[in-house]
């Protein structure tokens, strides 16, 4: 009778298994059960929010808001700046006035189609999924990928046209090629396999192009050459314009890196970055007080720091990305009483 109990006791412990076991495997299971349901529910709302997006066309209103038009002080300051710088070159008869309206083309259609094919890319490749800052046509799904890349490539043509009948009125030729590369770099800062942003260089790329030669470039077309102003000031704009983006990078650190982008924000120690910011936004006003020894009415372009201040101490102590939109919008503000402010000094 006792043997009996016993196998009974035995059997059943075999079939139940230990308590602490049971346990365990039950647990499993429905951890199991949990993080299959979970991504069971991810992928029907991304399925649901791709297959709403796609029975629609993107509104107007989200191509515009696409075009990031709040940026365009960054490209419009620096045709302002050196086609004053061209002045001190020419006489007051000489002024090229399409001239001066093609590289504005130039540069602002440029500046739009980056801003698209960076909407694109960056889209393509999830880095905006988790975007803290306004939402994007690819990201969000507002609109098609190959749409927005096309609406990136005919802007891009548009900003080659401009430059085609620019070269043809100055008759410099080699400026195709300095637009290539422009177009190029426009491009590549977050597309093709390799793309140059996402490798700690987006501000080198936004020096040059957006400071420098947006700036010594509409100075040529003006008056055939470059003087030093045009250059030393060029570079003060690209610094602006580089705070711009480093305002952004600030405010996408995070998501930046759970996405794989190295920018010079995620390789930079926190602090260091934003001690740089500071540094760049003030070097520039710093030019304009070694060159108002000069030109005296250049002071008044430092009225520009009433803008440029808030901005560094908010940089140093921003806790949120609604503050670092602010910094955006004074960066902007930099940029065009800087521009402009020494554009019409040179030109008077």
């Amino acid at each position: 009778m006792t043997r009996s109990h016993s196998t009974k006791r035995r059997r059943a412990r075999g079939t139940s298994g230990h308590p602490a076991q049971r346990s365990a495997s039950t647990q499993r299971s429905a951890s199991t059960q949990r993080s299959t349901s979970t991504q069971r529910s991810t992928s029907t709302r991304h399925s649901a929010r791709v297959t709403n997006t796609r029975r629609r066309m993107a509104r107007l209103r989200e191509w515009i808001g696409g075009a990031r038009l709040r940026t365009l002080p960054l490209s419009i300051a620096p045709v302002a700046l050196g086609t004053g710088a061209g002045g001190l070159l020419i006489d007051p008869g000489q002024w090229h006035p399409w001239r001066a309206v093609l590289a504005l083309a130039v540069a602002v259609t440029l500046q739009i189609g980056v801003n698209y094919a960076n909407d694109y890319s960056d889209g393509v490749r999830g880095t905006d999924d988790f975007r803290v800052g306004p939402s994007r046509l690819t990201g969000s799904g507002a609109a098609r990928p190959r749409h927005v890349a096309i609406v990136a490539l005919i802007f891009f043509a548009l900003s080659a046209l401009a430059g085609l009948v620019l070269t043809l009125l100055t008759g410099a030729w080699w400026m195709l090629a300095v637009g290539a590369v422009a177009l190029a770099a426009g491009w590549f800062y977050s597309g093709g396999r390799f793309p140059y942003g996402y490798y700690g260089l987006g501000e080198l790329g936004v020096f040059v192009f957006f400071g420098i030669i947006a700036t010594a470039g509409s100075t040529f077309v003006q008056a055939g050459h470059v003087n030093f102003e045009s250059w030393v000031t060029g570079g003060g704009m690209g610094l602006i314009a580089c705070c711009a983006l480093m305002a952004n990078n600030i405010r996408d650190r995070d998501t930046d890196r759970a996405a794989g982008k190295r920018t010079l924000a995620v390789l930079m120690p926190q602090p260091v970055y934003r001690i740089l910011y500071v540094v760049a936004l003030l070097v520039p006003f710093v030019i304009a007080g070694l060159l108002a020894v000069v030109y005296p009415p250049i002071v008044l372009v430092l009225f520009g720091l009433l803008a440029a201040l808030p901005a560094c101490l908010i940089v140093l102590t921003a806790k949120s990305a609604r503050e670092l939109v602010l910094v955006l919008h004074l960066t902007s503000l930099v940029a065009v009483i800087y521009g402009v402010g020494l554009g019409v000094v040179f030109a008077l």
